[in-house]
């Protein structure tokens, strides 16, 4: 019988809390919310950063990189970029099955980013003299700052025209015609540029920090997609207090923006898995154009994307609408970044064929071998029966072996100095400086003299000093139970992010391709090394912590056990970091440029006839100091400076003769200091980790000739 409803009777009221939609219910405790605010915060900045070189690169190339046009053009493209990669309302941000998301882990993820960015500024160093990479960033992001256009000028008529006895080379800015060019990728310094712009010297060297805060949120969100929000605070803790990546935040180094733009490329594709996602082939499009954008920053990310070509086959043969868009979007992304380096940084390029023509060749040979499998995978001959191997794979004890060959490799690692020593016989003269300097920080930690040494063997055991015995074996313990589940079909979420870090991992520590002094080389171990094993390593913690809870315990003590944890893994990494943590180098290098700047003023052509005066100033000198600058060859003698002055005279400028001790410009006029500069500088170690600094002076002594 059918049941009937008078119409004078209503049916029985529901409660309140019932009527709600299950969304609603949901956001009156917050969780939906709170897991929102997440997901978008913490893919929101590799957004931005993307967007930025999107609009600046083709300004660069257009020779038209100023302020005007640059903002302009950022603010829709960001709008467009935050709006089609955040938009959609999914009721549950992350994985099923990790636990509500409570303002607690959203609070302490962005409460950890936030206080590493106060930590960070005020503990910004001043790298603007050139002695290494940062410098060389900050005085190229500076000449971009006033110029807009690559290459630089030499200003050759500003000392009379072409003359044997001068050059206008420096490290880090390569000579080629009449021009001077840097060295690096344009990446950091189009992002330090805006920094400059908006704050002066300073606020381009505030974008370091600001990166490194970025890099930590981002990590945060990649630890709440991949383990559980609950984690996330953990796991960006863990990241912030590493000395890898306190030390690369305070300076401008071109791994910032690499990780900021990896870590959320991989927390977006996360986010588009599945086809219900809205807009889910846009966000698609744009975490592959994000992760090829990274090679705008490192031409040697190339090596870490190869994965996620690899990825985007499968997707293209599996049918998914977001496999072509990830496809397009990381060939536009790697496309720009491969076109600056030709356009731009040709000769950098050159100096690494040895290493870059094999990586490009393995490329080209690995997208070859994709669409190959894409074709095998969707032709109906080949298709099913490599369906059928692959579940055999699933149902046989390769995921077995898997597991069992993850814990060999870290063991081989283990016992790689017991047989292997690296070196490298220099081959040209850059390879030749690096070997002389190695023999100096071998005779300050008076250790034999072997300049050839690489000391490549040890990889393994830098990651032990800055995350700690427990982490490596918690993450060799989470790598080899996740590849085990990889291969029987399981956590298909995490098989991206984990053939990026065990392909990134594996290779890096095999060949770090680094001079060897820390915390140098720790930046090697940065782009993706020591972060990737965190986060196996608190991915591991998580899955011990859950089985403590299976076995009967109750909340409290899951709780007190996962703190447990996430503070023995805190120790070790504080152990290396705490005597760096409050330790400022490389301060009142911004004063000394500037003093420098004003000391010369205007109208004058400054000729340099000290070596290491010259490698250390000509950049600022032309990029800070707006002033043509020269060098004088090694065979030049006192007589060709003087031709060289006169010529400077005659072309209607006032030269300055620049050295760093008063008798090497005393010849040429009265000699005057106009830098002094005493600070601290990092410590360089090579078989243990670094736990001080060193002292930095640098003098520079100028004259001023007089009118022939």
């Amino acid at each position: 019988m059918t049941a009937t409803l008078r119409i004078d009777e209503r049916p029985p009221r529901r409660p309140r809390a019932a009527r709600l939609r299950p969304d609603r219910r949901e956001r009156r405790d917050g969780t939906v919310t709170a897991g929102r605010l997440l997901a978008r915060a913490t893919v929101a900045p590799a957004l931005l950063v993307a967007a930025w070189l999107a609009v600046s690169l083709p300004l660069l190339m257009a020779g038209a990189f100023r302020p005007g046009p640059a903002i302009v053009l950022y603010v829709p493209v960001a709008a467009g970029t935050l709006w089609l990669g955040l938009r959609g309302r999914p009721a549950h941000p992350f994985r099923e099955g990790l636990g509500a998301v409570s303002w607690w882990s959203t609070g302490g993820v962005l409460a950890v980013a936030g206080g590493f960015l106060v930590l960070q500024l005020a503990m910004c160093s001043e790298q603007i003299i050139v002695r290494r990479d940062p410098a060389s960033y900050a005085q190229f992001a500076a000449w971009l700052n006033e110029h807009g256009s690559l290459p630089i000028t030499q200003d050759r008529w500003a000392f009379g025209g072409s003359d044997p006895s001068l050059q206008y080379a420096s490290p880090a800015f390569y000579q080629v015609g009449d021009t001077v060019v840097p060295q690096f990728m344009a990446g950091l310094p189009l992002v330090l540029a805006l920094g400059g712009w908006l704050g002066g010297t300073h606020g381009l060297l505030f974008m370091a920090p600001l990166l490194g805060a970025c890099a930590v949120l981002s990590f945060g969100g990649l630890v709440a997609r991949l383990v559980g929000p609950r984690w996330a605070p953990g796991g960006a803790l863990l990241l912030a207090l590493t000395l890898p990546m306190l030390w690369v935040s305070r300076s401008t180094f071109s791994e910032l923006p690499a990780l900021v733009l990896l870590l959320g490329g991989l927390a977006l594709l996360y986010d588009v898995r599945k086809n219900g996602v809205p807009g889910s082939r846009a966000k698609a499009f744009l975490g592959g154009l994000t992760l090829g954008l990274i090679l705008l920053a490192r031409i040697d990310a190339l090596r870490d994307l190869l994965p996620v070509v690899v990825f985007a086959g499968l997707l293209v043969a599996r049918r998914r609408r977001t496999g072509y868009p990830l496809a397009a979007g990381l060939t536009v992304g790697a496309g720009a970044g491969l076109a600056e380096g030709f356009m731009f940084s040709k000769p950098y390029l050159d100096y690494l064929h040895a290493s870059l023509d094999p990586l490009l060749a393995l490329t080209v040979a690995l997208i070859g071998a994709t669409a190959l499998m894409v074709a095998l995978l969707r032709w109906r001959v080949t298709g099913p029966r490599l369906h059928r191997l692959g579940a055999a794979v699933a149902r046989g004890r390769l995921p077995d072996a898997a597991a069992v060959l993850t814990v060999a490799v870290m063991a081989a690692f283990a016992v790689r100095p017991l047989v292997q020593t690296v070196r490298r016989v220099p081959a040209n003269a850059d390879d030749r400086l690096n070997a002389h300097f190695i023999e100096e920080v071998q005779r300050v930690n008076h250790m034999a003299l072997d300049g050839a040494r690489q000391y490549s063997e040890l990889s393994l055991y830098w990651v032990v000093w800055y995350i700690g015995v427990p982490a490596l074996l918690l993450a060799t313990f989470g790598a080899a139970l996740l590849g085990r589940r990889l291969l029987r079909g399981g956590a298909p979420e995490w098989l991206l992010p984990y053939a990026v870090i065990v392909w990134t991992t594996v290779t890096t520590l095999a060949r770090p391709a680094i001079t060897p002094d820390h915390p140098w080389a720790s930046r090697r171990l940065i782009g993706l090394v020591i972060p990737g094993l965190l986060l196996f390593a608190v991915w591991g913690t998580a899955w011990a912590v859950r089985r403590v809870r299976r076995v009967g315990y109750g909340p409290a003590v899951t709780r007190w056990s996962a703190a447990a944890a996430i503070v023995l893994l805190a120790v070790p990494v504080l152990l290396t970091s705490g005597p760096y943590l409050f330790a400022r180098t490389d301060q009142g290098e911004v004063a000394a440029v500037r003093g420098l700047c004003d000391r010369l003023g205007e109208g004058r052509s400054v000729v340099v006839v000290d070596r290491a005066t010259a490698d250390r100033y000509l950049p600022a000198l032309r990029g800070m100091c707006g002033l043509p600058a020269a060098r004088t060859v090694p065979a030049a003698t006192p007589a060709d400076v003087r031709r060289v002055i006169g010529k400077v005279y005659a072309a209607g400028r006032r030269p300055v003769v620049m050295g760093a001790q008063p008798g090497q410009v005393a010849a040429y006029g009265p000699a005057a200091q106009a830098v002094k500069l005493r600070t601290r500088q990092d410590e360089r170690t090579l078989t243990e980790p670094p736990g001080s600094t060193w002292g930095l002076s640098s003098d520079v002594w100028i004259s001023e000739p007089p009118a022939p």
